[in-house]
């Protein structure tokens, strides 16, 4: 399978957020392709000289949300509710569904559940513009970086997700040089910015420690 053949059955959550043509979003947006073309992530990462630290991290978000979607969508049909019948990361890791809006007290999903509920919720935030704003200047809320800090924590849970659960059939695949880049683009940025607390970090730190200190 592609690694962008998107299954139909990954439509549904697969909706990728694009940036208004001349928008700082696309201004930062090219700056992303142009820097990760060189090859460097250390320096990709970087907040660009001048520039917004919200606008950054919002514009990141949507690339990473998007990055997440299309790997995961590579495995809806190994992921299934008969063969991850939890969301886990290995025997000792299980992560529980709550939106605290419609669905307040933790519940134990199957994993591809997990990540259409989670794919949703970042999309609303995504959506709402008091949150992500659109337009040039528009401010960002007082709660803008907790917003992001958890949905940096819930995007890791699908790699580590992926990584102790799908491994080999990502082996089988080809795509581990994929994963593997993405991953640690996700590392490097999130610690960048200080956006996921190392507790969080445990299913998979020999990783993380692997990135941040090769």
């Amino acid at each position: 399978m592609s690694l962008f053949g998107l299954v139909s059955r990954n439509q549904k959550t697969f909706r990728p957020k694009k940036s208004s043509p001349g928008s700082k979003g696309a201004q930062l947006k090219n700056h992303i392709d142009a820097t990760l073309g060189s090859g460097n992530l250390r320096e990709a990462v970087k907040l660009p000289p001048g520039e917004d630290i919200n606008e950054w991290l919002a514009v990141n978000t949507v690339d990473f949300f998007n990055q997440v979607n299309i790997l995961f969508g590579t495995l809806t049909e190994f992921c299934t509710a008969g063969n991850c019948p939890t969301m886990t990361a290995g025997p000792r890791y299980e992560y529980r569904w709550a939106d605290g809006v419609t669905i307040k007290k933790p519940i134990e999903v199957a994993a591809p559940k997990y990540v259409e509920y989670l794919m949703d919720w970042i999309e609303s935030y995504l959506d709402d513009e008091t949150i992500f704003p659109q337009k040039l200047g528009a401010p960002f809320p007082a709660t803008f970086r907790d917003v992001v800090k958890t949905i940096f924590k819930r995007l890791f849970r699908v790699y580590a997700h992926i990584y102790h659960s799908h491994f080999q059939k990502i082996v089988s695949l080809k795509e581990e040089a994929h994963l593997n880049t993405c991953f640690k683009h996700f590392v490097l940025f999130t610690w960048e910015f200080r956006l996921i607390d190392n507790a969080e970090l445990t299913p998979l730190q020999d990783l993380v420690e692997s990135i941040i200190q090769y």
